[in-house]
């Protein structure tokens, strides 16, 4: 693979580099070979990853670039590969980008011409849907919930009928109280599964029900620490039984503050599909 150089009148390349989340043997040689060859490493924390780099012997000099400097500071980064020099940029585990820094030193080498390589390894999310025995080919990565206990449930509420598996990153401090919301918002009898500390010494893999996997985690402190994926099954309607979504209720709701029940359940019926007496019935519960 030929690097660009300072030499050539070209713009460089930014290459986006993942770097393992635990185990270092999983850092690529092709990542290896760039994080040698580039002119200038751009890293969330530079003191973390110059561990990575002393492991390997690598002395490509580092940057900072992390999420309090990277709109003020990304065009140091701009300018050195307007200037025809290689820049690597790392996260301190796993894929940039991905619940992580980096998005807008990426967006902005595209508008500048600059050309954008990934230099794909190791990723969380898809380390652990590829262990947790949950529907694979569909999915929705969710990234962190808010912190908050209010804006967490309503994040839950809008994806509660989303067929795809779930996948949330969760920290650690939070992660009990992120698995009882979800119990409360998905049902207890959804089936979860907690990936924590993938790739290191105390690797953990636990699928169950929502409200054993809550219990476990309670009675467990250890569960409560390291780094943590949470992956739900997706929604599945009741076999058997009539039921109307929410977003059938919504469409419902927004038509019967225009216009009478018996015209909003049919109007309702023609868009979402749902049977018209079902949300008749709805839309009289709703009126009283």
């Amino acid at each position: 693979m030929a690097l660009s150089s300072a030499s050539t009148g070209v713009p460089g390349t930014l290459y986006v580099v993942a770097t393992p989340i635990g185990n270092l043997d999983d850092i690529t040689a092709r990542a290896l070979k760039v994080l040698r060859e580039v002119s200038l490493i751009a890293a969330e924390d530079t003191r973390h990853s110059a561990r990575l780099l002393q492991h390997f012997g690598i002395e490509t000099p580092l940057a900072a670039c992390h999420e309090h400097n990277e709109r003020d500071h990304g065009g140091r980064f701009l300018s050195r590969l307007l200037s025809g020099e290689d820049v690597a940029l790392i996260s301190d585990a796993g894929t940039p980008l991905i619940s992580d820094p980096g998005f807008h030193l990426v967006r902005s080498a595209q508008a500048a011409g600059v050309r954008v390589v990934p230099v794909p390894g190791a990723c969380a999310l898809i380390a652990a849907l590829s262990a947790a025995g949950l529907p694979s080919d569909r999915f929705s990565f969710e990234g962190f919930l808010p912190a908050k206990a209010s804006a967490r449930r309503g994040r839950l509420e809008g994806v509660r009928e989303e067929s795809r598996t779930l996948i949330f990153y969760e920290a650690p401090h939070r992660l009990l109280e992120s698995l009882e919301d979800m119990r409360g918002v998905f049902g207890g009898d959804r089936q979860a599964v907690l990936a924590r500390e993938l790739t290191k010494t105390f690797e953990t893999l636990k699928g169950a029900p929502l409200a054993e996997l809550c219990a476990w985690v309670a009675a467990d402190a250890n569960q409560q620490r390291g780094e943590c994926v949470v992956l739900v099954g997706g929604w599945q309607p009741p076999e058997g039984e009539d039921s109307v979504s929410a977003e059938a209720v919504r469409v419902l709701e927004l038509l019967l503050a225009e216009m009478p029940v018996k015209r909003a359940a049919a109007l309702a019926a023609e868009i979402t599909g749902v049977r018209k007496n079902l949300l008749y019935q709805e839309a009289l519960k709703r009126q009283s």
